[in-house]
């Protein structure tokens, strides 16, 4: 089910959350797989990384185990990506990640959750999409929440949490982010 407002709602012991699950079981099969591998297996990285999203990627990107995603079926990445170490990608929401892009170790691009009342807090997941823009560069262990879109050429910094769209061509940093300044040249 699909809100106007780019929010998908997977209900409990729905059709769909069954192939969530099953989804996710097929990704953590992959996964486990992918972290086998080390640093010199890149190629092997990439065909794994291809078969997760379901279409190839360029021989450009570069991902380093271990990785961790919930689905990766709504993943797409561009040429010239490089993911560091120990990222975790939960994309039910939809991930966009444009060419150029860099994402340090430790990095949470988070597009699911939970509804925030305690009472339907158990009713299933929400979901919403992240776009990340050409020449992005998300530093070392920021979190990134769904919903929001990151500019181009712009850089967050090192253990941020990204809650709100990021403009291009700036710098943000913090929990929640914040802009620190523009870095247009």
């Amino acid at each position: 089910m699909q809100n106007d407002d780019r929010t998908t709602i997977v209900l409990r012991r729905t059709p769909e959350s069954a192939a969530m699950t099953e989804n996710l079981k097929r990704a953590m099969a992959i996964t486990a797989r992918i972290n086998r591998l080390t640093f010199n297996d890149a190629d092997e990285v990439r065909a794994l990384f291809s078969e997760l999203i379901g279409k190839p990627v360029d021989e450009s990107v570069l991902l380093i185990p271990p990785f961790y995603t919930t689905g990766g079926t709504d993943i797409r990445v561009g040429r010239n990506v490089f993911v560091n170490q120990n990222c975790t990608f939960y994309d039910l929401g939809g991930l966009d990640i444009a060419d150029d892009v860099l994402i340090g170790p430790n990095v949470s691009l988070i597009t699911s959750g939970h509804p925030i009342d305690p009472s339907r807090r158990r009713d299933g997941v929400t979901a919403r999409p992240i776009a990340i823009g050409r020449n992005v560069w998300i530093a070392a262990g920021a979190t990134v929440i769904g919903g929001v879109t990151i500019g181009e050429n712009s850089v967050v910094a090192a253990g941020s949490v990204v809650t709100r769209d990021v403009a291009p061509n700036t710098l943000v940093g913090g929990n929640p982010a914040r802009v620190i300044r523009s870095i247009e040249e």
